[in-house]
């Protein structure tokens, strides 16, 4: 898929959220959150249902426009970003409830991704014809390539809707590899998964994290798959941030475990 990252090492911040604010008709979904992301580690976003985690992933790929703050990318500041703009900038997403199209193969769901990679035009596509058709032949192999990597080559011309959970979560996180993000935000990528199901999908977020260089900031609700996979922690709760370290010093933060961990993490 991409050249091969041997040791992985974190480097310098990539994304940097400051200050930021977001309201909903004078409910406060998140107050004045700052933290950073750096170049290739592994950044979990925990709390306990309704603390803004998915809102703040919003923020991040410009669904929600904050009231307040700022997203710094690569250096470049960002009051208001766009999805176009954080999509063409190398951030991908997953969401919590799966979007695939259900009537659609594996394969033909994991192209859907290279949709802002494609340059031919409409008409060019249809006819499939000349520099459309090597473009589309070149995506496809790449989306084999995706395809390999997740093991999913026996489901590949499956329509999705016919799919157990767990794979139809993998399908996803396919699609969004297919925009080769440098960035990937992973919103609960083990929800409704068995143990099974969620051990495979934690050595496919290692995988992505150590061996395509990625980038990711998850939000996941397994205390278990979080400290063991995330190099960092950031804790929300009710909008507030409330913890932000290294797994052992979140596990060991009072205010952390009276809010959310508790006495049986």
């Amino acid at each position: 898929m991409a050249e091969t990252v041997s040791e992985r090492q974190i480097g310098d911040v990539v994304l940097d959220l400051r200050n930021i604010s977001l309201a909903f008709g004078g409910v406060n979904a998140l107050s004045d959150i700052s933290f950073d992301v750096r170049e290739h580690e592994i950044r979990a976003i925990i709390g306990p249902n309704g603390a803004g985690k998915s809102s703040m992933l919003n923020v991040i790929n410009g669904v929600y426009q904050p009231q307040q703050g700022e997203v710094v990318l690569r250096g470049q500041r960002f009051e208001k970003m766009s999805p176009g703009h954080a999509a063409r900038a190398g951030i991908a997403r997953t969401f919590q409830n799966i979007a695939l199209f259900k009537g659609m193969s594996v394969l033909d769901n994991i192209m859907t991704g290279r949709n802002l990679k494609m340059k031919s035009n409409i008409l060019q596509q249809a006819v499939w014809w000349g520099p459309a058709q090597r473009e589309e032949l070149a995506h496809r192999e790449k989306v084999e390539e995706i395809i390999d990597f997740l093991e999913i080559q026996h489901i590949r011309k499956t329509p999705v809707g016919r799919l157990p959970y767990g794979l139809q979560k993998r399908v996803d996180l396919g699609r969004a590899l297919a925009m080769e993000p440098s960035i990937l935000l992973l919103d609960e990528p083990m929800a409704g998964m068995n143990i099974e199901e969620k051990q495979d999908m934690s050595r496919f977020i290692l995988d992505v994290n150590d061996q395509l260089g990625t980038t990711i900031v998850l939000i996941e609700h397994d205390m278990g798959v979080v400290m063991d996979i995330s190099d960092r922690i950031v804790v929300l709760d009710y909008g507030k941030k409330i913890g932000d370290d290294t797994p052992d010093e979140v596990r060991a933060n009072p205010e952390v475990i009276a809010a959310y961990l508790g006495a049986s993490h």
